[in-house]
């Protein structure tokens, strides 16, 4: 039985707790079996598309993006909704967050005709989103991007590479952030919707990860789209794209929770019914040790994770400190935690095809996107320096 204690905490209301069973209810009925049909590269498209479908049919993508210019995103729904989706799968879990992230922008920072357009088709899961921020010489580093925004007439003309997309070739739009030279490095910056179907936007190639998700290099090559696609001011697309990541950041440490919940859940059963030397794999102390690392591990990084998003939800402004710390512990202790899920299973850990080793392949990303361990350092050292 999945531990639930943590809905008592004085973090949530009461539409929180109600929420969370009833996702977590419709995720194993509706959603599990789908991702298990996954065989390849086209069957990860369709699987995906189904889900995302699944979930906006059911209202659950209302969480992932903001329909009404005066409301705010409920963090903690969003937290909740990765935790639990990705207790049920990592692809699960993808399904949903790439809904929010991919129109995050537009929910925080777009006009009301890109709000009409946009968010409500995503949010009935009837069109697919994607982030597309990174570049081959340009992932932490976002001064470093070179894909150019030029001005010509009424329009811009897009050229450069974006690599490391999510949901790249399946996605019906794409938040792109491109060099419009108001000034050098990240202050030079601009956001746009480009649509999937605009002339000279291609897919170059699909990218094969060990935990199979949709992700891709697309290219830009003389792409025209109208001034009406920019999203945000003119030169503040670091400010766009940092402020879309300070409420989608403490959602990936949401999603490694869910892993590794799911890796202490299916340890804790099978310690209970491995016999090793005439007694059950649980009776000895450094299976105990374990057992009781991984749950501690998971509470710490919960209480960051919800402290992160409460204090957003409750206090707004800019949440920089908490998100990374919520981002970098519940992603690195995860791992931790999936790895001694793995050394208990023994050699059944590696086997392809089991709920560890799958669990062992999903969280590894985690610790890249959105911000690398070794960024969540810097920017946490920097906001306690800087006072």
């Amino acid at each position: 039985m999945a531990d639930k204690s943590y809905l008592e905490w004085p973090f949530f209301e009461d539409h929180h707790r109600a929420y969370a069973p009833a996702l977590d209810k419709f995720a194993a009925k509706e959603l599990v079996d789908i991702a298990h049909t996954v065989k390849d590269e086209s069957t990860m498209d369709e699987a995906c598309k189904a889900m995302v479908a699944k979930l906006g049919k059911a209202g659950y993508l209302k969480a992932a993006t903001v329909l009404d210019a005066n409301d705010s995103f409920d963090v903690r729904t969003l937290c909740l909704s990765r935790d639990t989706l990705g207790r049920h799968g990592g692809l699960i879990d993808f399904a949903f967050a790439m809904q929010g992230l991919g129109t995050g922008p537009i929910s925080l920072f777009g006009t009301p005709e890109q709000r009409r357009d946009y968010l409500p088709p995503v949010t009935a899961g009837e069109k697919i989103a994607a982030f597309a921020l990174s570049e081959p010489d340009a992932g932490s580093d976002v001064s470093n991007i070179s894909t150019t925004a030029k001005e010509d007439g009424g329009d811009f003309i897009l050229n450069g590479t974006k690599t490391w997309i999510s949901n790249g070739g399946i996605a019906d739009h794409y938040i792109v952030f491109a060099r419009t030279g108001e000034a050098p490095g990240a202050r030079g910056l601009t956001a746009f919707i480009v649509d999937a179907d605009t002339p000279g936007f291609n897919v170059a190639e699909r990218i094969n990860v060990i935990a199979p998700h949709p992700l891709a290099t697309i290219t830009f090559e003389d792409c025209r789209i109208p001034a009406s696609a920019q999203v945000g001011e003119r030169g503040a697309g670091f400010k766009v794209a940092m402020g879309t990541l300070d409420v989608f950041r403490s959602t990936v440490g949401a999603a490694a929770l869910g892993l590794a919940r799911r890796a202490l859940d299916e340890s804790v059963t099978w310690v209970g019914e491995r016999k090793v030397f005439g007694n059950a794999l649980g009776t000895y102390q450094m299976t105990q040790e374990k057992i009781a690392e991984m749950a501690l591990a998971i509470d710490a990084s919960a209480l960051l994770v919800y402290r992160s998003a409460w204090n957003k939800d409750t206090h707004g402004g800019r949440n920089t400190r908490e998100s990374s710390m919520a981002k970098l512990h519940a992603t690195e202790e995860a791992q931790l935690v999936i790895d001694k899920a793995v050394q208990l299973f023994g050699g059944r850990g590696v086997v392809c095809g089991e709920p560890v080793e799958e669990l062992y392949r999903e969280v590894r990303a985690l610790r890249i996107y959105e911000g690398t361990t070794e960024v969540q350092k810097m920017v946490i050292a920097g906001q306690v320096l800087g006072g």
